[in-house]
């Protein structure tokens, strides 16, 4: 977005999104789209704190204090966090939290059911795949209740998954929820 724009042309059309804002720090594409999928699907875990860097400094160029913010990033299943061993979206948010003097916890936010990977599916699906996927742990809802959360994930496409895990966030009794992603997948021809 440029300066001094607080809302793009999509989240314009769409008001009902549950999202109040979200921050990106890159355009998913050459040579950032290696290195993330570098963290995502090849264990580059040491590329975590240059790219959670790299997140950290947009958000703060956006005029957002981390610090005053719940921290969650959103979770793998189950499944595929033992597949994967981690999940790289609290690789990301851990560490902007740390620095920041934030709180974090990457077991706030749960995803109770497996889904298939949002990059197999057309546009259209990607929505109804991640429906009631999310669910705030009951016994830690409390720290959701009031408060502004920040929602940190890696790349954002469709906005399908952000927005369904802020709809569980925001049913637990977050104030609101902004998207913290390191990369953005731009609009075709945008």
């Amino acid at each position: 977005m440029p300066a001094g724009v607080t809302r793009c042309g999509q989240c314009l059309k769409r008001p009902q999104a549950p999202v109040q804002r979200s921050v990106a720090a890159l355009d998913y594409g050459f040579p950032w789209d290696g290195l993330v999928a570098g963290l995502k699907f090849h264990g580059q875990i040491e590329l975590a704190p240059t790219l959670a860097r790299l997140l950290s400094e947009a958000v703060v160029s956006a005029g957002i204090e981390p610090a005053a913010r719940l921290i969650v990033p959103v979770p793998l299943s189950q499944l595929r966090l033992r597949k994967r061993g981690y999940n790289q979206a609290w690789e990301l948010a851990r560490r902007i939290a740390r620095w920041h003097g934030a709180s974090a916890d990457p077991h706030l936010l749960q995803r109770i059911r497996d889904t298939a990977h949002q990059l197999e599916l057309p546009e259209a699906d990607r929505a109804a795949n991640v429906r009631d996927a999310f669910l705030v742990e009951p016994r830690h809802a409390q720290r959701v209740r009031g408060r502004d959360v920040a929602l940190v994930d890696d790349v954002m496409t469709t906005g399908a998954t952000t927005s369904e895990a802020a709809r569980a966030l925001l049913a637990a009794g977050a104030t609101q929820v902004e998207v913290w992603v390191l990369a953005r997948t731009p609009t075709p021809g945008g």
